[in-house]
């Protein structure tokens, strides 16, 4: 008889003095690495006063495990890695190293105030307006300023294209999509177009057969359609890939890619350009 995997479990305290984004954000890039390990997760946000972190301690003293945190005030981290130095469990400053780094680099110390990362300042706006140009342009709507964007994506149905946008939109980058279906023709002097970065995104034909057919079971629609007839993707594939090398765009193929993966490649390729332009 064959002995199964053991699963190792883990409670995790994720403590912040703010919305809990960054630690949560680290903590689940690290845990993706590790198989066979079961997570009970507890977020403890807006920790801001003794009184919050002795709740948060009553639970780490009932259900222990590793405590993760993001706190500036420097008298509750103390108090924070006391106890856990007291109950014996491991405690991190997921900031610490980075903060630590920079410290030393600039020669002056950071301010301790909590949720400053969240302050209302202009790369806040920026990234709001960039998700209201991304909605707005979404899937070929609103043409008449697409030289306004920062970037400009194209791709055949079930792509990526929408979240691709999305993800872009909330580091700033003003994105566009446009949806290359048979028949149609792409809006007036948009091949001529300088400034927006155009990306041609594509997948190979067996995976969008397979993510087109979800799409219609999920709208109760029937299968009897060229939308997931396999010869009818590949010519679609193929003339996509046509136009990108016609105009010489960069593609992204991202069949073995996460939508944060295709969003990295696109803001690596717009960065490289705002280099180029540069020299």
């Amino acid at each position: 008889m064959t002995q199964g995997k053991i699963v190792r479990k883990l409670n995790l305290h994720l403590v912040s003095d703010s919305t809990g984004e960054t630690v949560s954000g680290v903590a689940r890039a690290c845990l993706v690495q590790f198989e066979d390990i079961e997570v009970s997760e507890y977020s403890w946000n807006m920790v801001r006063s003794p009184l919050q972190l002795e709740k948060v301690m009553e639970e780490v003293r009932r259900l222990p495990g590793l405590v993760l945190f993001t706190l500036v005030d420097r008298e509750l981290r103390q108090a924070l890695q006391d106890a856990c130095w007291q109950l014996q469990l491991p405690c991190v400053a997921v900031l610490d190293p980075v903060l630590n780094a920079m410290t030393a680099h600039l020669g002056v110390d950071f301010k301790s105030q909590p949720g400053r990362q969240h302050a209302l300042d202009a790369e806040y706006f920026k990234r709001i307006e960039a998700m209201e140009y991304a909605l707005a342009h979404d899937d070929g709507q609103n043409n008449w300023n697409l030289k306004d964007a920062d970037v400009i994506l194209l791709g055949v149905s079930r792509t990526s294209k929408t979240p691709t946008c999305l993800y872009l939109a909330n580091r700033g980058i003003k994105a566009a999509n446009i949806p290359l279906v048979p028949g149609f023709t792409l809006p007036d002097g948009f091949e001529e177009m300088t400034h927006p970065l155009i990306v041609g995104l594509t997948n190979n034909p067996e995976q969008l057969v397979e993510l087109r057919r979800t799409r219609l079971r999920e709208m109760n629609e029937g299968n009897e359609t060229d939308y997931i007839d396999i010869e009818q993707v590949r010519s679609e594939i193929t003339e996509a890939r046509r136009l990108f090398s016609k105009h010489g765009w960069p593609v992204i193929d991202v069949s073995r890619r996460a939508i944060e993966e295709t969003a990295a490649e696109v803001a690596s390729l717009l960065a490289e350009r705002k280099r180029e332009g540069a020299l």
